[in-house]
């Protein structure tokens, strides 16, 4: 994998199905009647953390160990909503046996920012 360089952005995009949220339910034991019950639109509310799992996937993607994470959760995801998630390294210090990393999160439906917020961790080498 090659290294991480700072002004890096990553981007991946996901739709959370109806099945998706049900088992994060399960998972998480979060049942509130908001991500269980359909909207008058058929959809359901998509939990917070369940959308953070798209920065998530991409430190993973990258090999990042999160130290820290900041969300800010500024509007409510829907099933069959598309959400774009840009991470972007704003910090990477090499080290002999590490680089520690800095990121800023923003994820977006339809332009708008329903996610933002920062990691920082380490790539061991």
């Amino acid at each position: 994998m090659p290294a991480i360089a700072e002004g890096d952005v990553v981007t991946y995009e996901r739709t959370f199905s109806e099945s998706d949220v049900r088992e994060f339910a399960d998972l998480s034991n979060d049942r509130q009647p908001r991500h269980l019950d359909p909207d008058d639109d058929g959809r359901l509310m998509v939990h917070g953390l369940l959308t953070a799992t798209l920065p998530t996937k991409i430190g993973g993607d990258n090999e990042v160990l999160a130290s820290h994470m900041e969300f800010d959760f500024r509007r409510p995801v829907y099933t069959g909503q598309r959400v774009r998630c840009d991470v972007t390294f704003t910090e990477v210090t090499e080290g002999t046996d590490r680089d520690e990393v800095r990121a800023d999160i923003e994820c977006t439906v339809e332009g708008e920012t329903v996610l933002s917020g920062a990691f920082e961790g380490v790539v061991l080498r």
